[in-house]
Protein backbone atom coordinates (compact mmCIF):
# COMPACT_ATOMS: atom_id res chain seq x y z
CA UNK A 1 0.00 0.00 0.00
CA UNK A 2 1.24 3.35 -1.02
CA UNK A 3 2.55 5.84 1.60
CA UNK A 4 0.68 9.04 2.58
CA UNK A 5 3.74 10.84 2.11
CA UNK A 6 4.36 9.43 -1.64
CA UNK A 7 0.64 10.17 -2.39
CA UNK A 8 1.31 13.83 -0.85
CA UNK A 9 4.18 13.91 -2.84
CA UNK A 10 2.08 12.93 -6.19
CA UNK A 11 -0.30 14.85 -5.84
CA UNK A 12 1.80 18.15 -5.43
CA UNK A 13 3.82 17.13 -8.48
CA UNK A 14 0.49 16.70 -10.46
CA UNK A 15 -1.14 20.06 -9.00
CA UNK A 16 2.59 21.70 -9.61
CA UNK A 17 2.39 20.92 -13.27
CA UNK A 18 -1.23 21.65 -13.37
CA UNK A 19 0.08 25.08 -12.47
CA UNK A 20 2.70 25.14 -14.87
CA UNK A 21 0.76 24.09 -17.89
CA UNK A 22 -1.80 26.63 -17.26
CA UNK A 23 0.76 29.37 -16.85
CA UNK A 24 2.39 28.13 -20.02
CA UNK A 25 -1.30 28.07 -21.57
CA UNK A 26 -2.15 31.51 -20.06
CA UNK A 27 1.45 33.21 -21.77
CA UNK A 28 0.83 31.35 -25.04
CA UNK A 29 -2.82 32.65 -25.33
CA UNK A 30 -1.47 36.42 -24.12
CA UNK A 31 1.45 36.18 -27.12
CA UNK A 32 -0.97 35.03 -29.70
CA UNK A 33 -3.35 38.03 -29.05
CA UNK A 34 -0.39 40.37 -29.39
CA UNK A 35 0.81 38.86 -32.54
CA UNK A 36 -3.66 39.33 -33.77
CA UNK A 37 -3.15 42.71 -32.66
CA UNK A 38 -0.24 43.62 -34.04
CA UNK A 39 -1.60 41.87 -37.67
CA UNK A 40 -4.82 43.95 -36.84
CA UNK A 41 -3.14 47.34 -36.47
CA UNK A 42 -0.97 46.23 -39.67
CA UNK A 43 -4.00 45.75 -41.48
CA UNK A 44 -6.05 48.49 -40.66
CA UNK A 45 -3.06 51.26 -41.02
CA UNK A 46 -2.38 50.05 -45.16
CA UNK A 47 -5.62 51.59 -46.17
CA UNK A 48 -5.50 54.55 -43.98
CA UNK A 49 -2.24 55.53 -45.67
CA UNK A 50 -4.00 55.22 -48.74
CA UNK A 51 -6.96 57.41 -47.76
CA UNK A 52 -4.89 59.75 -46.42
CA UNK A 53 -2.72 59.57 -49.24
CA UNK A 54 -5.63 60.46 -51.91
CA UNK A 55 -6.87 62.81 -49.78
CA UNK A 56 -4.02 64.99 -49.94
CA UNK A 57 -3.58 64.61 -53.64
CA UNK A 58 -6.95 66.08 -54.01
CA UNK A 59 -6.31 68.87 -51.63
CA UNK A 60 -3.21 69.61 -54.05
CA UNK A 61 -5.30 69.44 -57.01
CA UNK A 62 -8.13 71.60 -55.39
CA UNK A 63 -5.74 74.17 -54.35
CA UNK A 64 -4.26 74.73 -58.07
CA UNK A 65 -7.01 74.71 -58.96
CA UNK A 66 -8.45 77.36 -56.63
CA UNK A 67 -5.08 79.54 -57.73
CA UNK A 68 -5.78 78.97 -61.57
CA UNK A 69 -9.56 80.53 -61.08
CA UNK A 70 -7.92 83.02 -59.09
CA UNK A 71 -5.23 84.31 -61.41
CA UNK A 72 -8.35 84.08 -64.66
CA UNK A 73 -10.65 86.24 -61.87
CA UNK A 74 -8.17 88.56 -61.19
CA UNK A 75 -7.22 88.75 -64.89
CA UNK A 76 -11.06 89.89 -66.11
CA UNK A 77 -11.41 92.17 -63.54
CA UNK A 78 -8.28 94.11 -64.35
CA UNK A 79 -9.37 94.35 -67.83
CA UNK A 80 -13.28 95.59 -66.61
CA UNK A 81 -11.45 97.77 -64.76
CA UNK A 82 -9.60 99.71 -67.25
CA UNK A 83 -12.44 99.08 -69.84
CA UNK A 84 -14.29 101.40 -67.66
CA UNK A 85 -11.77 103.57 -66.73
CA UNK A 86 -12.43 106.38 -69.47
CA UNK A 87 -15.85 106.09 -68.58
CA UNK A 88 -15.22 106.67 -64.92
CA UNK A 89 -12.82 109.52 -65.75
CA UNK A 90 -16.15 111.31 -67.30
CA UNK A 91 -18.27 110.90 -64.47
CA UNK A 92 -18.74 114.18 -61.59
CA UNK A 93 -16.32 114.32 -58.80
CA UNK A 94 -18.75 112.36 -56.45
CA UNK A 95 -19.80 109.74 -58.67
CA UNK A 96 -15.88 109.03 -59.06
CA UNK A 97 -15.39 108.82 -55.44
CA UNK A 98 -18.37 106.58 -54.95
CA UNK A 99 -16.93 104.18 -57.53
CA UNK A 100 -13.79 104.67 -56.44
CA UNK A 101 -14.78 103.48 -52.65
CA UNK A 102 -16.93 100.62 -53.84
CA UNK A 103 -13.68 99.48 -55.74
CA UNK A 104 -11.74 99.81 -52.85
CA UNK A 105 -14.54 97.72 -50.83
CA UNK A 106 -14.44 95.05 -53.89
CA UNK A 107 -11.10 94.52 -53.85
CA UNK A 108 -10.76 94.04 -50.18
CA UNK A 109 -13.74 91.17 -49.83
CA UNK A 110 -11.89 89.73 -53.09
CA UNK A 111 -8.88 90.40 -50.74
CA UNK A 112 -10.19 88.06 -47.78
CA UNK A 113 -12.16 85.78 -50.24
CA UNK A 114 -8.40 85.03 -51.66
CA UNK A 115 -6.98 84.42 -48.20
CA UNK A 116 -10.07 82.21 -46.95
CA UNK A 117 -9.78 79.75 -50.02
CA UNK A 118 -6.57 79.49 -50.50
CA UNK A 119 -5.76 78.55 -46.96
CA UNK A 120 -8.53 76.33 -47.08
CA UNK A 121 -7.36 74.43 -50.18
CA UNK A 122 -3.27 74.33 -48.88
Amino acid sequence: MPDLKDVTEEISKTARDALYVAVGLGVLGFQRAQVRRQELVKHLADPRAEVESRIGDVRDRISHRVKTVDGIVEDAIGRLEATLAPIEQRLPAQARTLVEQARSQARDARQQIRTLLLSDAA
